[in-house]
Order: structure tokens, then sequence, then C-alpha cells
């Protein structure tokens, strides 16, 4: 017995020595061909070799059947001059950022996911590349608006808005810029020839009017996931340009007495308040839009472990440290859409043009509103139409820009709590908004 276990296993090493033997005389001779196949080269060969190899050549030199990131063929325009614009523009979003202070915080990692993904070759905003694994991992599946609201909740102050409730009014009539959109993306399809967006395409498009980056993500990844990364882009390029866009709108709609108008001192909120406000707020949401209540929960949690003053440690990684990480990743992400192939298109440049009709629309109805309010108030209690403007739910961007306007026109007025009010109702606006939408187009 103990014999035949000796022979057996004596048989099993030889065969594997025999395969590993096969193997090595296999590579060997592989190894033997290629080197006989490797013809040496003169320097000015290598040179050209490796000039072939570089982004500069791809850019000269663009080929037919060239496929971008997603595996769809380039046009010769997208592969060179494309590449030349959008780098161009990306510089252009650092000297905003840099050198006008044009929310740096947003234009400095959008701008450089921008140039990365305009890398020939290199495929960063592939699947595989780095941008896409950031689009994929937080972008595409809506988890990066959630924690950006979180963050917001964390940082945002409701005191001036239950101090002062009429103010609701002016977010609500801000959120004109998404319905004016929707309708301004039907129009569109109908009268522009390689423009076809579905109602849903449509519904995606029109949250871009309110000028938040988190809730446009969230709903076009529910409705209209193949138009992401524009709609991504377009938002919160406007975010980022809210100090460029609203002022000539705000000059153009309101005189220099308006301007001057010095809005009464806000009562003082108690703590009870704040911390049931969110609770409210979330208890409505989920009795009558739930569709809305992942964005509006976020928001909500994040305020409530602010105001609850019991969890300070929490409060304070929302404010800063997650909101800071997801922002560099949410940055980077959207510039990876910023590629010459997809944005140097009829439909993105079409999402752009509603985006930003829309949005100075949302502006527009902001401060219309806030002058039917005048007409209406006593002369005591009157409303600075300003304010209208932060309607709007580019936070705290849109109530900075009030406040910086109003201050032009005179030093003393202090308009910055009073634009909060608005601005953080317009942020709740726009999340409802979305779930009006994702209730009628789901």
């Amino acid at each position: 017995m103990k014999k035949n276990l000796i022979i057996s296993i004596f048989v099993f090493l030889m065969s594997i020595c025999s395969v590993n033997t096969l193997a090595a005389t296999t590579n060997h001779e592989t190894t033997q061909t290629e080197e006989t196949e490797y013809q040496s080269r003169t320097l000015p060969e290598l040179i050209k070799s490796f000039y072939h190899t570089t982004g500069l050549n791809a850019i000269v030199n663009p080929k037919e059947g060239v496929k971008d990131s997603h595996g769809e063929e380039m046009t010769l325009f997208a592969q060179s001059f494309g590449r030349v614009i959008m780098i161009i523009i990306c510089f252009i979003l650092f000297y905003l950022a840099i050198k006008k202070g044009f929310e740096p915080l947003l234009l400095i990692p959008i701008g450089f996911g921008g140039i990365l993904a305009n890398i020939p070759i290199a495929n960063i905003a592939g699947d595989h590349g780095m941008l896409g694994i950031i689009y994929n991992m937080g972008i595409a599946n809506e988890f990066f608006p959630l924690l950006i609201f979180m963050g917001v909740g964390a940082m945002t102050d409701f005191g001036p808005l239950l101090a002062n409730p009429k103010t609701a009014l002016l977010g609500g009539a801000a959120q004109f810029g998404i319905f004016g959109s929707l309708v301004g993306a039907v129009v569109l399809s109908q009268y522009v020839p390689g423009i076809e967006f579905s109602l849903q395409q449509a519904a995606a498009i029109s949250i871009i009017g309110g000028a938040d980056g988190p809730t446009s993500i969230f709903i076009a990844s529910a409705l209209a996931p193949e138009l992401l990364g524009a709609i991504a882009v377009a938002a919160y390029s406007y975010m980022a340009l809210v100090p460029v866009i609203q002022p000539p709108i705000m000059r153009a709609l309101t005189t220099d007495a308006e301007r001057k108008i010095k809005m009464r001192s806000m009562r003082k909120v108690s703590k009870l308040e704040k911390i049931v406000f969110p609770i409210v707020v979330l208890v409505l949401t989920l009795l009558i839009l739930p569709d809305a209540s992942p964005l509006i929960g976020a928001l909500c949690f994040g305020n409530f472990a602010k105001e609850s003053g019991v969890v300070e440690r929490l409060s304070d990684t929302m404010q800063n440290a997650l909101i800071n990480i997801v922002t560099i990743f949410l940055g980077l992400g959207v510039g990876s859409k910023l590629a010459a192939e997809q944005f140097l298109v009829a439909e993105t440049m079409g999402i752009m043009v509603i985006g930003l009709v829309a949005f100075a629309a949302g502006t527009a109805a902001g401060l219309i509103m806030a002058k039917i309010m005048n007409k209406v108030s006593s002369k005591d209690n009157q409303i600075n139409p300003l304010i209208g403007a932060a309607g709007v739910s580019a936070v705290p961007m849109a109530a900075r820009v009030v406040s910086k306007e109003g201050q032009k026109y005179d030093p003393s007025n202090i308009m910055l709590m009073h634009a909060m009010g608005p601005n953080v109702a317009g942020v709740i606006g726009s999340a409802v908004a979305a779930g009006v939408l994702l209730s009628i187009f789901k």
C-alpha cells in the first residue's frame, strides 16, 4: 500500500516538472522569436516613434476611428480644435476663480477636471480612469448631491426665514425659472433642428433655472441620465457665475431709491423654533411630496444636527471636512463632462442657453415679486427689492451678491441676513420643484 502511494506521488511530481519544463521552453522560444523580430532603430526613428505617442501629435494629426472615453467615435474637430477650445475655457474658469474670486471652490476643481478630461490618449474620463471612477461613484448614482445637501443644511441658519416668513414668497417666485426653462426646452425641441428633448429630458433640464447644482444632478439621474453631464456642467457654471449674471438684472429692474431701502431689524428667533423647523419641513415632505424627501431629508438632517447643539462634532464634520471632500470629488466629476466630444454638441449648447435664460428669468421673478410685495406693505415695513434676487437656490452666493450690490448704493445698508431668508427658501423651493417634476414625469 505504501509502495503504491510513493509511486503515485512520484508520478505526480514528474508530471508537474514536465509541465513546467514545457512552459519554460515555450516562453524561451517566444522570447527568442520576439528578440529576432525586434529591429534596432536609429535615434531619429526613436524620436519619431515617441512623437506618435504624444498628446501634441493626437491634437495636430487627428485620425478617423478614434474613440472617446465612452467608446464612441470622435469627430476630427473634437480631437483637435475642440480640445484646444475646451482647455482655453478651463483656463478662463481659473481666471474667474483666482483673479475675480468667483466661487473658486467650484471653479478650480471643475476647470482642472475639464483639462484632465481633454487630455488625449490617457482616457482619464473613462470608466477605469480617475475622473470616470469619481463620476460613477458619486454623481451617476446621486450620492454626492445628498452629501452636499447634508453639509448645506449643517451650514444653514433658517433664522432669517423664520424671523421674516414672508420672504419665503421670494424664494418661491424665483422658482419661476425652473418652470420657464421646462417650457424653453420643449420650444427648442420643436423649432431648432438637431435638438430633440423628451418631456422627461426637458423636466431634468429645467432645474438649472434654480441655479442648484446638487438638485440638478439628482433629478437628471432619475429622469435623463444621458444628459446628466451637460446638466451638471450648466448648473454648476451658473452657480459659480452668479456674481456676473445677477447684478445687471438687479440694476435693470430696480431704481436707485429701491436699492437704498433699509429693512428694519429682524426679531430674535428662539432655539426651539430652529430645532422644530427642520422636523416640520421633513414631516410635511413625507406627507405631501415624498419624491423630494431624499434631498430635503439630507438638508433637514444636517440642519437638525447643527441646531440640536449636542452633536457638535458631527455638525462640524458635515460643515467642513465632509462637504470639502465631496466638493473636490463633485467638481472633478463635473469637470470630466467638459470633454470636447461631449460639451461642444448642439444639445449641450442648447442646455447652456436654456439654463442662462431660465436663471435670468428666476432672478427677475424674485425681484418683481419683491416690488409687488412693497406695493401692499406699509411704508415702515418695506422690502429692499434686491433681496428678491437671492430667491434662487445658489446659497450663500446669491445672498452675498445682493449684500454687495446694495452696499454700492449705501455702504451702511447691511442686507446679508435679510437676503439669507429668500436664499434658504430658494433651496427648499428648488427641492420641492424637483419633487413635483419627479412625481409627474418619473
